[in-house]
């Protein structure tokens, strides 16, 4: 549901110059980042932010996770 609060782990992939959140429960989520995650690329990580879009997150913060 857009606006709903997103508290996520999975993997981050990153695709040319997107990020994705391969989502630990299925599917993917394309992220919308304030700042570049450095060496997170295809590392586990948890994503909090806000769904903006059906499968697009505004993402508050990425960490390892």
């Amino acid at each position: 549901m857009i606006g709903m609060k997103v508290d996520e782990t999975g993997t981050l992939l990153r695709d040319g110059g997107s990020y994705h959140l391969r989502r630990d429960l299925g599917d993917r989520y394309l992220l919308e980042l304030h700042c570049t995650p450095v060496d997170l690329d295809d590392k586990r990580v948890r994503v909090i932010g806000t769904l903006v879009g059906p499968d697009l997150v505004n993402a508050d913060g990425v960490a390892p996770g």
